[in-house]
């Protein structure tokens, strides 16, 4: 206390800062509140259970695993690259890296269908080739689930990896390690909450995906209908009910809250 006056908190936030952050919170949350207060609980398990659904709520769920092992595949040494490079080198791949996260997942579809559409830039070959048409087919989904989650991976593994440094990298360097030992037995374990928290962003991301599955892969019951294409087509009138529609929705939101506490938990294990 100086001169009478008592200082004011470290870190305090003003109160006109709290009517906003209400705000925003609310926007968040009450289209959930209007979700649940929508849900007939008595036939929700039955709409869970109908077939339509099962066969929407596993195919998502296969799609999903199938698009984020693609992803950790791919995105893991994509997110070394990036973190590894010249400043100027690293700032052109993570701006290619992000352009599916603000490009519009019409857009994505569209693009994908010229790239590996009948017509397309590779479709085409592959087509006459080999008579493989990718198009339509749940290989569809897989490719556009990745197309859209990968960023978040490759964001959430580049900052750990960024965070992490190469200082116990370039002792086992010197030790004799190869490089490729390094990268298993020091880098990858150095990341593992950064590489399991991409993991889990990437996993929701893809099985929350809808518009560019809806172009390239389209909507057929049991081969490219996931949840979301599922819970469009109910609310157009076809397919599964609006029942159903709204316990899918819920399950989505079940699920992403059972991966980020699961997340959450994991952390404070490590951090204890």
């Amino acid at each position: 206390m100086i001169g009478g006056t008592r200082p004011a908190s470290v870190g305090a936030i003003p109160r006109a800062v709290l009517v906003p952050a209400l705000a925003g919170l609310s926007l968040l949350l009450l289209p959930v509140v209007g979700l649940l207060s929508r849900a007939d609980w008595s036939r929700v398990p039955g709409a869970i259970t109908s077939p339509e659904a099962a066969s929407a709520l596993a195919l998502s769920l296969q799609t999903a695993t199938a698009a984020t092992a693609v992803c950790v595949i791919l995105g893991v040494p994509l997110a070394a690259v990036i973190a590894r490079s010249r400043p100027s080198i690293a700032g052109l791949l993570r701006a290619l890296v992000t352009l599916p996260l603000v490009m519009p997942p019409l857009v994505g579809g569209i693009a994908l269908l010229a790239l590996l559409g009948r017509n397309g830039l590779i479709g085409g070959a592959l087509d006459l080739a080999f008579g493989i048409r990718i198009p339509f087919t749940t290989s569809a989904v897989v490719i556009a689930q990745a197309f859209v989650a990968l960023p978040f991976l490759v964001i959430a593994v580049e900052g750990a990896l960024r965070t992490a440094g190469t200082s116990l990298e370039a002792v086992a360097a010197t030790l004799g390690a190869r490089p490729w030992t390094v990268f298993l037995r020091i880098t990858l374990p150095s990341i593992a909450p950064g590489l399991l928290a991409g993991t889990v962003l990437c996993f929701a991301r893809a099985l929350g995906e809808f518009g560019a599955t809806a172009l390239f892969a389209g909507n057929a019951a049991g081969v490219t209908r996931t949840m979301p294409l599922a819970i469009y087509t109910a609310f157009n009138g076809a397919g599964v009910s609006q029942d159903s529609a709204i316990a899918l929705s819920l399950l989505l939101i079940v699920v992403a809250i059972a991966m980020l506490l699961l997340l959450r938990s994991w952390r404070s294990e490590r951090a204890g």
